[in-house]
């Protein structure tokens, strides 16, 4: 059975796989301090062109945002996202496990909106509440949307406007990157305070990359690493994966090739008359499905249910990736026209 269930169920990309073998036998400092994560740091400030940034580089996207978020703010403080945010459904309240509430709205589209975010200032108005302190948004978003470089414009004027950081998750970044009003490395880092840049889900065997730029996040960043357990002793493997996903655009090309994939398995559908859930250029793709056509497709094929939306249908997602092989869609493009 061929699985469209994640972006992560292989290896690593061949290129970042050779990388690490290439390197295997030399011996490197740890935590970090070795050449191949100064020479990522080095790649990333050129692409951002924010040369006083600061760059670590951390094994997991979970891991990457309990610590963000926890450094960033103080006890009395919460973050703002979406009900379908990553850090409100998927990760097991980490970030409230360190003391420090979600507060939710409604998505708009899979996405926060400003209106959300003066909604949510306007219902914390004073002491007896949490105090709202950041804004965190993902690109793409959990439901396969992006936000447009005047979105990202957007959001940033009104939460510097209203004192809030602003966090980008970039766990599937790439998949943004590629599109046309979409914003890149630099745009992102010009309208943000703090992102990441994610390795796990765009072709790295793991790794993120947080780039912080706002001055009062960076003090004592290692500190509040080390204190959560995400300072890796190898620090290397994951320069040296940034790095070979970097320096080349090989990120951008992952990007492009999932985006591409998913583009075809949801033409499949539309074709066959199979609504599409939320407008996506993405790789991931959500559709509703009547439940006997997905008995069918699990015969051959693992897909996620979401939801079911009544008795005779299932929301699923299916996911495209870096590995994700032509044949394999136009295979499954042609099963879906057979149903």
């Amino acid at each position: 059975m061929y699985s469209f269930l994640n972006d992560y169920s292989e290896g690593a990309h061949p290129q970042v796989l050779e990388a690490l073998i290439q390197s295997n036998q030399e011996q490197t400092v740890g935590y970090g301090n070795d050449e191949y994560c100064q020479k990522a740091k080095e790649v990333i400030l050129k692409r951002i062109n924010q040369p006083s940034a600061d760059v670590h580089f951390l094994v997991g996207g979970t891991q990457a945002n309990l610590v963000v978020i926890s450094h960033a703010l103080r006890d009395y403080q919460g973050v703002i996202a979406s009900d379908e945010g990553h850090i409100n459904v998927h990760e097991t309240a980490a970030v409230e496990g360190t003391g420090h509430k979600v507060i939710t709205k409604p998505h708009q589209e899979g996405k926060v909106t400003v209106e959300m975010i003066k909604q949510i200032l306007a219902q914390h108005p004073d002491e007896h509440m949490v105090q709202p302190k950041m804004v965190y948004i993902s690109q793409t978003t959990e439901l396969g949307t992006y936000y447009t470089k005047q979105e990202l414009e957007d959001i940033h004027a009104f939460t510097k406007e209203n004192g809030l950081y602003l966090f980008l998750d970039g766990a599937r970044l790439g998949s943004a990157l590629v599109l046309d009003d979409a914003p890149s490395l630099a745009d992102i880092a010009k309208n943000v305070d703090v992102f990441y840049i994610g390795g796990t889900k765009m072709g790295a065997m793991f790794g993120e990359a947080i780039v912080i730029l706002n001055d009062e996040l960076k003090e004592n960043f290692r500190y509040q690493l080390k204190h959560k357990g995400a300072m890796l002793a190898k620090g290397r493997l994951l320069g040296i994966q940034f790095y070979t996903l970097l320096k080349d655009h090989l990120y951008e090309d992952i990007g492009r090739h999932e985006n591409q994939m998913a583009d075809y398995i949801r033409e499949a559908f539309k074709a066959k008359g199979y609504p599409l859930y939320l407008p996506s250029k993405t790789n991931q793709v959500f559709v509703d499905l009547p439940l006997d056509v997905l008995a069918q497709i699990e015969e051959h094929y693992l897909v996620t249910h979401i939801q079911p939306l009544d008795n005779q249908q299932m929301r699923v997602r299916l996911v495209t990736s870096w590995a994700t092989p032509k044949v394999e869609v136009e295979k499954f493009v042609e099963f879906i026209k057979q149903l």
